[in-house]
């Protein structure tokens, strides 16, 4: 665990790859984060319990418990989490849109894409704990501009900052908002994955 004096926020993130953890982890605490890391989904799990993060940052094809079993658990606890992952297959999209994640990031990234999502997330987190309900469904809204941007940055070997001006250029030639934009793409990809199920 790597602690910072004046800590910006707990983050915790788990990956079972032991470069990609120990580089994002090396690369948040310096940001300013409290890092907490696992190199598996038990293990996220019971850290998770015992600390508390603000945030989780969660690859998720892992062997034991996947990204989406500690998402759930996340979920359950109304602890946000973002995804990045090196997949990004129509079934997991719409996976990662129903558990709620607040971010979709696809690899490879360096840790000056993955800083500036973080520092987002952690910006929209005091409003959205404000507007919450004081009773209810666990549920982390998901972010369907960040969930849209991972697609296109999969779909067409993109780096961040161009999927991201590539969908704000579909909006406009649309005259939709980049939110409204995000979500026809995503409910697009969703179409396929139940599609290709029913096939």
């Amino acid at each position: 665990m790597n602690v910072t004096a004046a800590s910006k926020g707990k983050i915790l993130v788990v990956d079972d790859d032991r470069l990609v953890l120990a580089t994002v982890s090396h690369g948040l605490a310096k940001a300013g984060y409290e890092v907490i890391d696992a190199d598996n989904g038990d293990d996220a799990i019971l850290l998770a319990r015992e600390h508390r993060p603000d945030l989780a940052l969660l690859d998720i094809r892992m062997e034991g418990k996947t990204g989406f079993d500690v998402a759930a658990y996340l979920r359950d606890r109304k602890v946000p989490f973002m995804f990045l992952s090196a997949f990004s297959d129509d079934a997991t999209v719409a996976q990662v849109k129903a558990l709620g994640a607040v971010a979709y990031l696809v690899k490879p990234l360096d840790i000056g894409q993955i800083v500036p999502t973080v520092e987002a997330a952690f910006a929209r987190l005091p409003a959205e704990a404000a507007n919450a309900p004081a009773a209810g469904p666990a549920e982390t809204p998901p972010d369907p501009v960040w969930i849209a941007v991972g697609v296109l940055m999969h779909r067409y070997s993109l780096p961040r900052a161009e999927a991201l001006a590539r969908l704000r250029a579909q909006a406009a030639a649309e005259q939709r908002p980049l939110a409204a934009q995000a979500e026809r793409l995503v409910e697009a990809v969703e179409l396929l994955a139940a599609s290709g199920r029913a096939a």
